[in-house]
């Protein structure tokens, strides 16, 4: 629970630099509580497709912050 905690922290702060497609998943898994399924026939496409999505959006949420450090600085 607390990296679903950090993770949207992270969100709040560099959510607008994911794409579109990013920000969709990840607000339907993180914030709405569907399943990957769930997402993947909502969506039309693959479990995997979204699967790798949301690795890659939480990928880019750590290195925004690596680099940035706007989250590191409010603490």
């Amino acid at each position: 629970m607390d990296k679903t905690i950090y993770y949207n922290n992270l969100y709040d702060y560099y959510g607008e630099l994911l794409t579109d497609k990013q920000r969709d998943y990840y607000e339907d898994y993180y914030f709405n509580n569907l399943s990957l399924a769930e997402i993947a026939e909502n969506y039309k496409v693959s479990r995997n497709a979204i699967h790798n999505q949301l690795k890659l959006a939480i990928l880019k949420l750590e290195m925004y912050e690596k680099t940035l450090k706007l989250y590191e600085k409010r603490l």
